[in-house]
């Protein structure tokens, strides 16, 4: 049953201009971003760490569109009853939802390969580096979905769901910055700034993209996805319950 809700949550994108104004938006972004803010032409190198260095904050920002309509739509239109009374649990359900949304936004990722091409048309970039980095983009992307999936889960509004998103994704950024650490570890135990540095979804990320392809790293982002969606999974019974 979970591959129906994937299915069925898939074609949906593409039933709507959502799914193309999404990937034109990202595509756009994307390349105005590495080439102009990021001085592409101007670093003289054949890689492509401007493209990477500005995905969490494109992330930031288009993957809780997507994600603030997975449940809250559901939940305001009426139809979160009728899909939970289908023979699946909650989870497959979430489940479904969750791996369509995160192909789709895959799908995104993979149309920005002419830039990869362009890398290695113009020199001779570390391609082994490059694909750590989309593996690592597509799994902080996953993460950013599970927040997502749980604030589109506790509300019917589709605004709040990515206000919220976006508030509490910003802040698995922020503690992976440097000054943030520095600000506490006046008062702050080591063993704590370790435990909240570690949290940090842009710390792991940059680790993934310069070619340090670390278990520990893919592992934090599945962990913490599947914890989000276990989250979401109890959200939303507590809302079906009450």
């Amino acid at each position: 049953m979970t591959a129906t809700i994937f299915r069925r949550e898939l074609a949906s994108y593409f039933a709507t201009p959502l799914a193309y104004v999404f990937i034109v938006i990202f595509l756009m972004l994307s390349g105005a971003l590495t080439f102009f803010l990021g001085g592409w032409f101007e670093r003289g190198q054949a890689d492509l760490l401007p493209f990477f260095g500005f995905h969490p904050w494109l992330y930031l920002f288009l993957v809780p569109a997507i994600s603030m309509r997975l449940w809250a739509e559901e939940r305001k239109s009426g139809t979160i009853e009728l899909l939970l009374t289908l023979p699946i649990t909650v989870f497959q359900a979430v489940l479904g939802k969750f791996l369509a949304a995160w192909v789709f936004i895959g799908l995104a990722l993979l149309l920005t390969f002419p830039m990869w091409v362009t890398v290695n048309y113009l020199g001779t970039p570390d391609n082994g580096v490059i694909l750590a980095a989309y593996l690592g983009s597509w799994l902080m992307a996953g993460a950013f979905l599970a927040v997502g999936s749980c604030m589109s889960a506790a509300t019917n509004n589709q605004v709040i769901a990515f206000i919220l998103s976006v508030v509490v994704c910003f802040l698995f950024i922020l503690i992976g910055f440097s000054m943030l650490f520095d600000a506490m570890k006046d008062w702050a135990p080591l063993p704590l700034l370790d435990a909240v540095t570690g949290l940090s979804f842009l710390s792991h990320f940059q680790a993934i993209s310069r070619g340090v392809l670390d278990l520990r790293d893919v592992l934090f982002f599945l962990v913490m996805i599947t914890a989000w969606l276990l989250a979401t999974a109890i959200v939303i019974d507590i809302k079906k319950a009450s």
